[in-house]
């Protein structure tokens, strides 16, 4: 007995000794925990109840140069999830899914690609018929919420689509190289044009509120919050009202020939400056900024005429007749010709049997006469004296065969006609044929419309030759200047005042008497020098090509346009020329004149049968003083 209540104490005593070493490691371990790792544990239970809900900054506005706003925001609502307390249940997205037609592995997908607490959007800019119904039904949506997000707004919808671009949503590959630059899942960017350019100084800060939440999720009180900051602004160079006139022209003009492809530029060749800048077809930057639907982008990606093309800066053409100005200068600066010489043009050249088009000659004609008619056997035999290593020469002094440097993403290179390159793809040597061709903008020649502009403004600016560019200055959203562009010198062509004098000259007998005479008349009010052109087309129509500049005697103005498959340019092109010209220099067009003439008319009757009835009234009023 006394043995066994000896074991039993024994027993009783190490299990109170283990007792105690539990009590005192626990104690031990909760003391650590308080003091050691109390502000680790204190930061990760505030992180259970504290969430940051962020507020989208809005993008900067677009202003044309005389402040005429082009782009700017209006409130949208998306929905997004929040899951505060606990993750999405597939219930929620699956009806989610059918809600907003969303499928549900993109729904998913996005929650993958997920990190940190901010909404998770899964679709911008929805309609009150479905905010309608996720507020009444809100027990069956735990998680879903609502933000209020700045939509971008393009007011004149397609309206310098190709350099203001559009917006959308980031997708996986642009995160993977925009993540080191704050970028996350569900941003919306710019994708193109100047939004793409100047996306990080157009998008602004976003802010938001430190929320505590209990343990439902639902919101205690507001801890703190830092209001967004908005986008800077930009000013254009682009004159609204003469992009708009552009484009009426160009459209007019490829509804009245059935083309459908063109392009324009309208630049001030003294600084640089871009006035307008069209590309067709085009498409509305809004159908991107409100998440464009599968049908429209259908529509888009399958056009044959690329719409998502800026033509205007990435299409390449044969230059035709415009380049005849470059051969032009280098004949007369190299000495290869004088301005009086006369050649016999009998329709086709004597050593290698080219021609002018449809046969046509001239007989005798000396360098003005050629320019003005567009004559190919003067300048077949320009090229022959020259050779195509001189003509290659003054091609790239023009700045041919390289970027014009204007701030818009993709602009095309074009191509110089050259015995190198058709040696490096073509492994043959040159022949004078190409030479030939060469001379009149055709063969190997490859140029885009704005570098069209740059070599005619070269010639209006006496040689000088500015980088073209879209925006004038940079301003913060409280207004003040973050950046002022300047124009920016170039080049100078290394030939005589006397030549470009006598280039200039030419060019001006094309509007006179020339291959644009019968469109300008002998009553355009204001002196232009210009050029046709016709470049050839394997694939089908040759394309149309016109190049002018006007004041003559002071330019202030360049026009480029070309017509894809629009035939001869001066049927094509010019008109769309003349009418953009009209519209900058304010003259009337007789559409407009006779509107005028008409308005002036009933303005006339009206005031005549005011005039009638002031008559009887007062023979009323004198009748009745009468009776009395």
């Amino acid at each position: 007995m006394t043995e066994n209540t000896g074991e039993f104490s024994k027993r009783l005593t190490a299990l109170g000794g283990i007792i105690v070493l539990v009590i005192a490691v626990l104690i031990g371990r909760m003391g650590y925990l308080q003091v050691y790792e109390g502000e680790h544990y204190a930061s990760l239970a505030d992180g259970n109840r504290i969430r940051l809900v962020p507020a989208v900054a809005a993008r900067g506005t677009f202003y044309d140069r005389n402040g005429n706003m082009l782009v700017t925001n209006r409130p949208g609502f998306t929905v997004a999830l929040l899951p505060l307390t606990e993750p999405i249940s597939p219930d929620v997205i699956e009806r989610l899914s059918k809600l907003l037609n969303v499928p549900v592995e993109e729904i998913n997908r996005r929650i993958e690609n997920h990190m940190g607490f901010d909404p998770i959007r899964i679709k911008n800019d929805v309609g009150p018929d479905l905010l309608t119904i996720i507020e009444e039904q809100k027990e069956l949506y735990p998680g879903v919420v609502v933000e209020v997000q700045p939509i971008r707004q393009y007011i004149f919808k397609e309206m310098a689509v190709h350099a203001l671009g559009y917006v959308s949503e980031i997708s996986d590959t642009e995160l993977e190289d925009k993540k080191d630059q704050g970028y996350k899942t569900g941003d919306i960017i710019g994708k193109f044009g100047l939004e793409k350019m100047y996306d990080q100084l157009l998008r602004g800060i976003d802010g938001g509120e430190q929320v505590e939440v209990d343990v439902t999720g639902k919101p205690v009180q507001i801890l703190g919050k830092k209001n967004p900051v908005p986008g800077h602004d930009v000013v254009l160079t682009i004159d609204r009202d003469i992009q708009l006139a552009t484009e009426k022209a160009v459209d007019d003009q490829l509804k009245l020939i059935g083309a459908s492809a063109a392009a324009a530029v309208v630049m001030n060749p003294q600084t640089g400056e871009i006035l307008a800048i069209v590309s067709r077809p085009g498409f509305d930057p809004n159908l991107f900024a409100q998440g464009i639907s599968e049908k429209e982008w259908k529509k888009i990606n399958e056009n044959p005429f690329y719409p998502m093309d800026n033509k205007a800066i990435t299409g390449e053409y044969p230059p035709g007749s415009t380049f005849k100005i470059v051969t032009g200068t280098a004949a007369l600066a190299a000495g290869k010709v004088t301005p009086e010489e006369k050649i016999l043009d009998t329709g086709h050249h004597w050593i290698i049997p080219k021609g002018n088009a449809e046969g046509e000659a001239l007989g005798w004609i000396n360098f003005d006469e050629a320019m003005a008619h567009s004559d190919n056997v003067y300048f077949y035999e320009m090229g022959n004296r020259l050779g195509i290593d001189e003509l290659e020469k003054y091609a790239r002094m023009f700045g041919l065969g390289e970027k014009t440097g204007v701030n818009l993403p993709y602009e095309a290179e074009g191509l110089v006609a050259n015995r190198r390159y058709k040696e490096k793809f073509f492994e043959e040597d040159w022949y004078l044929a190409e030479t030939f061709d060469a001379a009149i903008g055709q063969g190997f020649n490859l140029v885009t419309p704005i570098q069209a502009a740059m070599v005619m403004a070269e010639i209006a600016a006496d040689g000088k030759r500015y980088q073209p560019y879209l925006v004038q200055k940079i301003m913060s959203h409280d207004g003040k200047l973050v950046k002022k562009f300047e124009p920016v010198l170039l080049g100078q062509l290394q030939v005589s005042q006397d030549i470009i004098s006598l280039v200039q000259h030419g060019l001006k007998g094309v509007t006179k008497y020339g291959t644009a005479a019968f469109i300008f008349g002998k009553d355009f009010p204001i002196d232009i020098a210009g050029k046709t052109g016709t470049a050839e087309n394997p694939h089908g129509k040759d394309h149309g090509w016109f190049v002018a500049y006007g004041p003559f005697d002071n330019p202030s103005v360049v026009v480029a346009v070309i017509v894809e498959q629009g035939g001869f340019g001066a049927q094509s092109a010019v008109p769309i020329g003349k009418k953009i010209l009209e519209a900058v220099f304010h003259i009337p067009t007789p559409e407009q004149i006779a509107a005028q003439k008409k308005a002036a008319e009933q303005a006339k009757l009206e005031e005549q049968a005011k005039a009638e009835a002031a008559k009887k009234d007062k023979a009323s009023r004198k009748d009745a003083e009468a009776k009395r």
